[in-house]
């Protein structure tokens, strides 16, 4: 067993840094996504560890010891492609078994490359070329190929981007009993934040090449660190709106479109009244034709049916537009009717304004 440690990591290209300052220990048997935007430097990070790319400045310890300036095959890392990089020449089995040492005896090998690819649903394809295989089937081949020698740290980048919608539900249900069947430490690389919670014990928020976050799926949720890190989460997308907390008579209050809105508790954050970001998520919006206490007036622009919820676009009286994701089954109005709208106090996200970093108001929910 070994622990995976990044201490001051640091990579540019040119003017661009996709590595700035970064630091990241992953435990052995632990799985940590890291997920950020297209180009923020997530596959730049994994090749690093790999040993394809050499930090600037910084280290990577594997076990306690430096691999920097080590070759590939001396890190005791495997690491499984966003693009296959599968063998032409070799069958789907062969190339599977290129990830075994040279000591395994021919029937372990192939005991083996049978076991994990029946794992991963790819045992009918081993005798096929990868020309003869479809993208899903290729990274499943590629992704074992990773696992099979049971390496001290395995990289993953993006290895579901190219299967299925159904095989991909399914692979995120099963992939992290299988990885925990060894004692790797695990860097999962996604663009996909669903993804990223169902599979890792915890996420890493890489945004421009520093790490913006590191914390549980349910702490990203619901306490994230920013703007970045709530925007990122979530689909239909944070509802933002700008506000000026106020203390009154032991709370914290905020002016949205005109209404007078409880967001909390008074806590020692709160004291200071300058403009903040107040954050709210789309299911924690509640739609009635009723006025009352913290309603807020707006009107029913679109309703888009989206499966098992439908996405409501509002607009209130100052023109700030939100979303509001309601089960399907609720009693949903329809377009261009009057209603008010209401979230509870706890679901009150504030952000400050100027940096971009998260008020502590406190919380009680995280996503499912």
């Amino acid at each position: 067993m070994a622990r995976l440690e990044l201490n001051s990591l640091t990579k540019a290209f040119g003017a661009v840094r996709c590595a700035d300052d970064l630091s990241l220990t992953v435990e052995p048997g632990e799985i940590v996504a890291v997920f950020g935007p297209s180009g923020s430097g997530k596959t730049v990070l994994l090749r690093m560890i790999a040993g394809m790319f050499e930090p600037d400045d910084g280290d990577i310890l594997i076990g306690g010891q430096s691999v920097v300036g080590a070759s590939p095959e001396r890190r005791g890392v495997g690491m499984a492609f966003q693009n296959f990089a599968l063998f032409p020449h070799m069958t789907a089995q062969d190339n599977i078994a290129s990830g075994l040492r040279a000591k395994e005896t021919r029937s372990d090998a192939a005991a083996r490359v049978k076991s994990i690819a029946r794992l991963l649903k790819i045992e009918h394809v081993l005798g096929h070329a990868p020309r003869e295989l479809s993208n899903g089937q290729k990274q499943r081949t590629a992704l074992a190929r990773a696992l099979i020698g049971n390496p001290e740290v395995l990289l993953l980048d993006d290895p579901l981007r190219n299967v299925d919608a159904k095989l991909r539900y399914e692979m995120r249900l099963e992939l992290p009993s299988l990885l925990r069947r060894g004692t790797a430490a695990v860097l999962y690389v996604t663009q996909d934040y669903r993804e990223a919670m169902a599979i890792a014990d915890r996420i890493a928020v890489l945004i421009n090449g520093r790490l913006e976050q590191v914390a549980r799926p349910d702490e990203i949720y619901g306490r994230p660190a920013s703007v970045a890190v709530a925007r990122l989460f979530g689909d239909p997308s944070i509802n933002l709106a700008e506000v000026a907390p106020c203390v009154e008579q032991g709370g914290v209050f905020a002016d949205i479109s005109g209404s007078r809105v409880r967001l909390g508790p008074v806590d020692r954050h709160a004291e200071d009244d300058g403009a903040c970001w107040l954050g709210v998520r789309p299911d924690d919006l509640l739609i009635s034709a009723a006025a009352g206490e913290g309603g807020i007036p707006a009107r029913i622009v679109a309703v888009t049916p989206m499966h098992e919820k439908a996405v409501m676009l509002l607009r209130f009286a100052d023109g700030m537009e939100w979303l509001a994701a309601l089960p399907s089954e609720a009693g949903i109005a329809r377009a261009d009717e009057d209603v008010f709208v209401r979230f509870a106090p706890e679901a009150a996200l504030l952000f400050d304004r100027a940096t971009g970093l998260r008020v502590g108001l406190p919380h009680r929910r995280y996503a499912a």
